[in-house]
């Protein structure tokens, strides 16, 4: 009786749901960005595997247009999830009718976006060196793209520009090197926005670059760091897909390659690795903000890092920045079988977090990605892992949810610096621990 009540109701909501999806489809269409009005996020916490069963469906409902800021993971352990207005009524009554308890994290999504859009058109003439470069606010990929440049003018002996490749629709794949020379010394990758609506990862690769050339010669730790080990920093890892949030919808997540046979375009860049792909954790379904994609490797965007790091041979650390929820997590994703060196990496990620906490007390969960977020197949540490890059580590920047994906720019600064002191920890290990 349940199960038959139950799958009523949900016919009943999808029915209805169908022909709004449409109608919402030809208004984007016809009018260009998307917007927000009325969307809302709500946090739901499940209390038993009964409802973490339930909420689970919901994923898979696609007429729903839900989008899951948060995933399912275990009994008590909140999920985000970003639901369009038009089926709030719909959600809401689901849960209720499940006694699935949820609170409204965000009320109204386009308040917030529209508050993130003045702050940046109230910009100051262009920058005409990184000195005056606003760390403190969000830029657009030109924008960050002509501070790599002038970073790169300024610091010609310590800096340089890397293409390793280009994205789908044409923009370049660049890396900045920082090097005080040598020959395929060992090296350190770090790269941030690989899922492109994570503009405070963006934001704070920025900040990361100027602080490297800043200390060096003037801290200690990195100054031996950098005069031993080389550090390439991708920071617009998803071109595509972070100048689709600026020009088109704000809350883009995937490439922008298209589908064949889909009207649903991009893949999951951190579901496309060679580790565990088309496992548990990832979708086959290109409308999922998981969908793996047809293959492994498929997007240009993780193949140019697949390639370098080959043929490179000597990175020793990789990692790779994503927000939100402050975590700091090592493989595996794809599966539960601990890594050989288990032991030395909760370990520093401990520490790590520490560090981090020591500037402002933001509070960070740490572990094995399995075991701290969601199992996850296809991931990009899974895979640098399996080529035998020790220290890969994935961070999740602020918040724990409040804003979630649209940080006020106030925080980028901090945001940054907490986490530098984490990657100094994991940078200073990596440059004393030889392997």
């Amino acid at each position: 009786m349940w199960t038959s009540t139950l799958s009523a109701l949900l016919f009943t909501l999808l029915v209805i749901m169908k022909g709004l999806l449409i109608f919402a489809a030809l208004v984007v269409a016809v009018l260009g960005k998307k917007t927000f009005e009325g969307h809302q996020v709500l946090r739901i916490v499940p209390k038993d595997d009964v409802q973490l069963s339930l909420i689970k469906d919901l994923e898979d409902i696609i007429e729903f247009e839900l989008d899951f800021w948060r995933g399912v993971t275990d009994v008590a352990i909140p999920v985000d999830v970003r639901v369009p207005i038009h089926n709030l009524q719909s959600v809401k009554i689901y849960l209720e009718t499940q006694d699935i308890e949820y609170s409204i994290m965000i009320e109204d999504l386009q308040v917030l976006l529209e508050e993130e859009q003045m702050s940046m058109a109230t910009r100051v003439t262009e920058p005409r060196n990184t000195d005056n470069f606003d760390f403190s606010r969000y830029h657009t990929i030109s924008e960050i793209y002509s501070f790599q440049d002038m970073l790169v003018a300024e610091n010609p002996n310590l800096v340089s520009k890397i293409v390793i490749g280009q994205s789908y629709e044409g923009r370049p794949l660049n890396v900045l090197k920082f090097s005080t020379g040598g020959t395929n010394r060992p090296a350190i990758w770090i790269d941030t926005g690989i899922h492109s609506r994570e503009w405070v990862t963006q934001a704070s690769g920025t900040w990361f670059a100027k602080k490297i050339v800043t200390e060096y010669g003037q801290d200690p730790a990195l100054t031996a760091i950098l005069n031993n080990i080389d550090i390439f920093l991708e920071i617009v890892t998803n071109p595509d897909g972070f100048a689709y949030t600026h020009t088109s919808n704000r809350m883009w997540r995937k490439t922008r390659k298209p589908n064949p046979g889909s009207s649903c375009a991009g893949v999951d860049p951190n579901r496309n690795w060679d580790a565990g792909f088309g496992g548990p954790g990832a979708s086959s379904s290109p409308c999922s903000e998981t969908y793996r994609g047809p293959k492994a490797h498929s997007e240009s965007e993780v193949k140019s890092i697949v390639d370098f790091v080959k043929s490179h041979g000597n990175f020793k650390a990789f990692i790779s920045i994503h927000s939100y929820s402050q975590m700091l997590m090592y493989p595996y994703g794809y599966t539960s079988t601990p890594v050989k060196d288990q032991a030395e990496l909760h370990s520093l990620a401990k520490q790590a977090i520490t560090d981090l906490a020591s500037l402002y007390g933001t509070s960070y969960r740490y572990g094995s990605i399995i075991n701290t977020i969601y199992q996850a197949s296809g991931g990009t540490i899974d895979w640098t892992y399996n080529q035998g890059i020790k220290y890969s580590y994935t961070f999740e920047l602020r918040d724990n949810g409040r804003y979630g994906f649209i940080l006020p720019a106030s925080q980028i600064i901090p945001t940054a610096e907490e986490t530098w002191r984490a990657l100094m920890t994991i940078m200073t290990h990596t440059l004393k621990n030889p392997y």
